[in-house]
């Protein structure tokens, strides 16, 4: 396994959000949605996730998520998605990754 240096990890800004809207993003080339998350003082920030073979917009709806916030924006489609939500690989689709109790939106991951 290779080791990283703690100030390149320290650089990635990783923040829970909730999901304040969510829907089937239709414009992008691969199955999407396109999210809406709150991020407290950072604001609300968009997302483009490939999630649809395990999430739908209405059960993402009000989930809490971890996500880089301080990644370049990416053009994706119509839209500029400004974060990049963070999940894991299963059989049945990409599982995001957030906190198992709420916490306010915009924590760091320390």
């Amino acid at each position: 396994m290779d080791t990283v240096d703690y100030m390149l990890f320290s650089a990635l800004d990783i923040r829970v959000g909730t999901v304040v809207k969510a829907r089937t993003f239709h414009e992008a080339r691969k199955p999407a949605l396109l999210l809406q998350i709150d991020f407290g003082e950072l604001g609300t920030l968009k997302s483009s996730a490939q999630i649809c073979d395990r999430y739908a917009p209405s059960e993402i709806l009000g989930k809490q998520v971890m996500a880089i916030v301080n990644l370049p924006k990416k053009q994706i489609a119509n839209v500029m998605s400004e974060c990049l939500v963070l999940g894991l690989s299963s059989a049945k689709g990409i599982v995001l990754i957030g906190p198992d109790h709420a916490v306010p939106n915009g924590e760091r991951l320390h």
